[in-house]
Parts: structure tokens; C-alpha cells; sequence
């Protein structure tokens, strides 16, 4: 049996058969990429799930299918599971939208090449918007981007789960480069006083709002 994220493969409720979720960045896909993964799905009799964090889930494949699903997709997984950051969530931005006054499309590829699947005390979630609608659902993700006009409002603490907590407000008016040196040190500050399974809100809890400012931006 094998581990939940080995091989890029979920554990399902029935303890026999597997989820695999292929990478989408920002939910941006390849048409052949689909084309694959409704061939692989059709294939080994699997079923399709669109995630919350715009991926496609491939739900009731068997152990020894996983890894020939893998070769005939030909894309990575996603960081689904485990103690990471998860799939950058982004909006259409300035890129598509009439109501984007940031691109958060470029933002949000920067920030997934930099950071998917990257190594934390807990799981770890962003969300990038080109405007204040949020469409990324900024106020519970861990660390969060909004597009105005005059440039980056970045957001931190926000979680979903059994213990809820909404982002709050560190810095506004940041351009994307510097909004880019910011989630380094942000992450730093992080890994240097999460303990294990800590989301960011309950490390600002404790060290402090003013704290984590001192920290990212002196």
C-alpha cells in the first residue's frame, strides 16, 4: 500500500483505490493534457473530479495502473497532500478580466515555478487577485495577494478547516517584484517559528502581528 503523495497518489475511503491529481498551474491547461487524462480515466474505468484548488482529480485507480496513468498523462502531480505549499490559486486578472487592475496571472506562475510542492511545517496555500472581488478567496488562504491600482495589498493568516481564521492586511502598495521578496521572507519567518502542523495563523497568533511586519519589512 502506498503512502499518501507517493507516487503523487491519495489514499481513497474505500482503502483499496487511488486518487492522482496532475498539476494544473493557476488551473491553466494543456488541451492534450485533458485529452489524456479523460483517455487515462476511460482507460482504468476511474472517475473525474474537479478540485477546489482547480485541478482534476482521477478518482478509483488501482496501485499497480498508477504509474502507466502517470506516463500516458505526461504531466507532474500536484502538491495535493502533505506539509507544502499547495497549487497557487489565482484568478483571470488583468490578463482577462475587465475588473483586473493586477496581473495576477503572471504573479501567480512566478510564484507556483518558485514554491509548488515546496517543504513546510504544514500545508501552505496562496491566493493571488487581480482586484478586490477576490475571486482567489484571499481571506483564507495563508498568505494571499490583492490587485488595486497602486499596486499589491498582501494578506496572511487565513486558513479554512476546524479552526478558522481570516488573512489579515501586512502591506499595500507593493509592486510584484517587491511583492516577490516579501513571500521569501514571509516563508523565512515562517519555517523559522512554525511548529509542526502550525498554519500561519496560529503562528502570527502567537509571535505577533507586528512581529512577522518587523520581520518582512523592517
Amino acid at each position: 500500500m502506498l503512502k499518501d503523495g507517493e507516487k503523487g497518489a491519495v489514499l481513497q475511503r474505500d482503502k483499496e483505490s487511488y486518487a492522482i491529481v496532475p498539476h494544473f498551474p493557476l488551473g491553466l491547461a494543456d488541451p492534450q493534457i485533458l485529452r489524456n487524462i479523460a483517455d487515462v480515466a476511460e482507460k482504468y474505468g476511474a472517475a473525474l473530479k474537479i478540485t477546489s484548488a482547480s485541478r482534476i482529480a482521477i478518482v478509483g485507480l488501482k496501485e499497480e495502473d498508477i504509474d502507466s496513468a502517470w506516463e500516458q498523462i505526461g504531466t507532474d502531480p500536484g502538491a495535493a497532500v502533505g506539509a507544502c505549499v499547495r497549487s497557487v490559486k489565482a484568478c483571470p486578472g488583468s490578463t482577462f478580466c475587465r475588473l483586473g487592475k493586477q496581473d495576477s496571472i503572471a504573479l501567480a506562475q512566478e510564484l507556483d515555478k518558485r514554491y509548488h510542492g515546496f517543504s513546510l511545517p504544514a500545508k501552505f496555500k496562496m491566493g493571488v487577485s487581480g482586484c478586490i472581488n477576490q475571486c482567489a478567496e484571499n481571506c483564507i488562504k495563508d498568505l494571499a495577494f490583492t490587485g488595486k491600482a497602486d499596486g499589491w495589498v498582501i494578506q496572511v493568516g487565513g486558513n479554512g478547516g476546524s479552526r478558522p481564521a481570516l488573512a489579515q492586511e501586512l502591506v499595500s502598495g507593493v509592486s510584484t517584484e517587491d511583492a516577490l521578496e516579501i513571500t521569501e521572507r514571509i516563508l523565512t519567518f515562517y519555517k523559522d517559528h512554525a511548529k509542526k502542523m502550525d498554519r500561519m495563523s496560529r503562528v502570527i497568533s502567537r509571535e505577533g502581528i507586528d512581529s512577522l511586519k518587523k520581520a518582512v519589512l523592517g
